[in-house]
């Protein structure tokens, strides 16, 4: 009952196209998506989440979702947004087991381009303005720097979500010989610390909170 759950708003995994959005002819359709978003985080409220986690990157949705919310009597629901979402290549890992993948073309019309550490601070602001609590950065360790310009510009608390294809390079490495898990996964965990996450999403966390505990760190 202590625990806090966080639930993911968007619709790939639901959709034969792999897309987080309603698709008509090959076009990702924002305002019918966000309205379809809204629904999914009031019923996510209702079954007992208490942050919502919109990752579409479809526009205006922090707002629709946050007036969805409230007027269903959930004023406390709070939300998470991905805020700086990256077109990336790191997902990989995790679209294979969700059977996710785009069904055609790529996500780079929605999600931002990796060549573009300015766009993040123009999404942090109006994510801000349209009522979200806390910033997400996905994924995380290519993009420290952005974590660190939004920490710089936000009074927001800063997440950052170490993706299954960073996740999974640590595998592969620790089961190669090459690497010292408990190390290498601490140490990024501090990378992520010292560029200003507040918050920190990994596939890690259990080991980690072990190996932490361990130390006699918390």
């Amino acid at each position: 009952p202590e625990a806090i759950v966080v639930t993911d708003v968007a619709l790939d995994p639901y959709s034969d196209q792999g897309h987080d959005g309603v698709v008509e002819n090959g076009v990702i359709l924002n305002d019918i998506t966000v309205n379809q978003l809204c629904k999914q985080a009031v019923s996510q409220a209702r079954a007992g989440a208490d942050i919502v986690a919109p990752s579409d990157m479809q526009d205006g949705r922090v707002k629709a979702i946050r007036d969805a919310l409230d007027s269903e009597g959930f004023t406390n629901v709070s939300i998470l947004s991905y805020t700086a979402k990256y077109a990336s290549a790191y997902y990989g890992p995790f679209r294979d087991a969700l059977d996710s993948h785009p069904g055609f073309g790529d996500k780079k019309t929605y999600q931002q381009d990796p060549a573009n550490g300015r766009e993040a601070l123009i999404e942090a602001a109006l994510d801000a303005e349209e009522g979200a609590d806390m910033l997400m950065v996905k994924p995380g360790m290519p993009y420290l720097d952005i974590i660190r310009r939004l920490k710089d510009a936000s009074d927001l608390p800063i997440a950052a979500y170490h993706v299954s294809g960073e996740y999974s390079m640590l595998k592969a490495a620790v089961e190669k010989g090459w690497l010292d898990e408990k190390d290498v996964v601490l140490e990024t965990l501090t990378c992520f610390k010292r560029a200003g996450a507040d918050i920190i999403l990994t596939y890690y966390a259990k080991q980690a909170a072990q190996w932490m505990k361990e130390d006699g760190l918390y």
